[in-house]
């Protein structure tokens, strides 16, 4: 039983990566492939490193595994959140089927970058 739970959490895991990685293939822009590596990914590796849990013995190995899916669930999200901040305050267009623009109403105050203007600080 504990094998074929093994299996079946590699396996969801492994597929949830490789949503992420074609997310970052097929998406047309850096906000979208930020968002679908960025939840897929996470997913699919906790998936994984449960997996892992289940499978090796001993407290001391369950304990780094689970500090390891906290530190991911806690870093990855945010980095991508960053980098996407990063990017739509330097200017990096997004997709022309884009429908709305939710960030330019907080980001009223700064002002995305252009070309001939480069960012003001907050």
């Amino acid at each position: 039983m504990g094998d074929l739970l093994v299996m079946g959490l590699l396996l969801i895991g492994a597929l949830f990566t490789l949503v992420a990685s074609l997310g970052l293939l097929r998406m047309p822009d850096l906000y979208m492939r930020m968002s679908a590596s960025a939840k897929a990914n996470t997913l699919g590796i906790s998936l994984m490193l449960g997996a892992a849990e289940i499978y090796f013995p001993g407290a001391s190995t369950k304990g780094i595994i689970l500090a390891t899916i906290a530190f991911i669930f806690l870093t990855n999200p945010v980095g991508a959140q960053m980098i996407a901040r990063a990017a739509y305050l330097s200017g990096v267009p997004m997709w022309r089927g884009t429908l709305v623009d939710e960030a330019s109403e907080y980001y009223r105050g700064i002002g995305r970058a252009t070309p001939d203007r480069p960012p003001e600080g907050r």
